[in-house]
């Protein structure tokens, strides 16, 4: 971050430029100053779109044609965490045998630039090594440090036309990153301090963005950035993990969902210390709760979490309805058994199921 998408392009003086980003980006004035900088260094552009929110393998192995039929040796991602996860992937994939599938291939690093143009103040994904792509409906989550954008390029602007539902969504994601890394077993003194800012900014400026100011869109594209930042250090924790199912069942946004999430299993975990498996101990649980109830501007946990859900009050997210019973199997059998070994409390099958009962207001 820092530098000018014309100083950028001057500096990496690339050939041919691979931009990856959905059509709504061409209504940004963004967009034409970026094809003038990019014409401004005699480049020539290739636009890549042809890809849906959750992106599919088979649209990444388009891109990886089209990246290698232009010669690019320059990528631009432009839009939310899909755009983000379509041009890190494409460039982790390009230089790999054709013939076999990329997802079982290791990854060999290379040196094309990637340029990050969020254009939502959620994921974080500019600031990340991961990605996510669908191969054959099942999640596959795609991880080399490599893949982390080389440039950020952070515009209050775009985020002006967004729909107000999506602007609560994303931001609500950004502070479940937070909020996941602070409590997650990997949490170090350093991701910490990125969680903090992150809630911090995030709850400083959500008003000015809500009511789409210059300084709130910008304050909240860069908490988005910091908490990015914090889970490239730590990953997400059960949060996230028990999310993903209810954004198929239910038709939830992703920050949505994670949000309801969060909301019931934070005072879980706060009352169930018992079951600490973070290898600081019980003690270093009380203690890490304590910190994060005052990053939240609070002076005792109980508060904290109140405080969290008339956040999610005010921003009158509904939560999902139960259909049928088979719901819950489908629910709890969904998490990723990975992203529970980053959560400090063990939670057993039973538990998940309570969980999601909370949520589903069936308890």
């Amino acid at each position: 971050m820092g530098r000018s998408i014309e100083q950028i392009l001057e500096k990496e003086n690339p050939k041919s430029v691979l931009l990856v980003c959905g059509k709504s980006f061409h209504h940004q004035e963004l967009y034409k100053r970026l094809l003038g900088a990019i014409e401004g260094v005699g480049a020539s552009i290739t636009e890549f779109m042809d890809f849906t929110p959750n992106p599919k393998y088979e649209s990444v192995v388009e891109g990886v044609e089209v990246f290698l039929a232009n010669r690019c040796d320059f990528i631009i991602a432009a839009g939310g965490g899909s755009a983000m996860d379509v041009a890190k992937c494409i460039k982790l994939f390009w230089n790999m045998d054709k013939k076999e599938n990329y997802l079982k291939q290791k990854i060999t690093e290379n040196k094309v630039p990637i340029l990050a143009i969020p254009t939502t103040a959620g994921t974080g994904s500019e600031a990340t090594q991961f990605a996510v792509i669908y191969y054959e409906g099942t999640k596959q989550s795609v991880s080399h440090k490599s893949c982390i954008p080389d440039y950020v390029v952070l515009e209050p602007s775009l985020l002006e036309s967004l729909p107000a539902y999506q602007k609560k969504v994303t931001m609500l994601d950004a502070l479940c990153h937070a909020i996941e890394s602070y409590w997650s077993v990997h949490a170090t003194d350093t991701s910490k301090q990125y969680a903090v800012e992150a809630i911090q900014k995030i709850l400083r400026h959500r008003k000015g963005y809500l009511q789409n100011t210059e300084e709130g869109n910008r304050g909240m594209l860069q908490a988005a950035n910091v908490a990015g930042c914090a889970i490239n250090l730590t990953q997400t924790t059960a949060g996230h993990a028990m999310c993903y199912k209810l954004t198929t069942l239910y038709g939830l946004s992703h920050g949505h969902a994670a949000a309801l999430c969060v909301q019931v299993l934070w005072p879980y975990m706060v009352t169930h210390g018992e079951d600490c498996v973070d290898p600081r101990g019980t003690a270093y649980l009380q203690t890490m709760f304590q910190g994060l109830s005052e990053a939240m501007g609070c002076k005792h946990v109980e508060e904290a979490i109140a405080k969290y859900r008339d956040l999610l009050k005010e921003l009158s997210l509904p939560s999902p309805v139960l259909k049928e019973e088979k719901e819950l199997t489908i629910l709890k059998t969904s998490v990723n058994p990975v992203r529970l070994k980053n959560n400090p409390v063990k939670l057993s099958e039973d538990a998940i199921e309570g969980l999601y009962r909370e949520i589903l207001h069936l308890v």
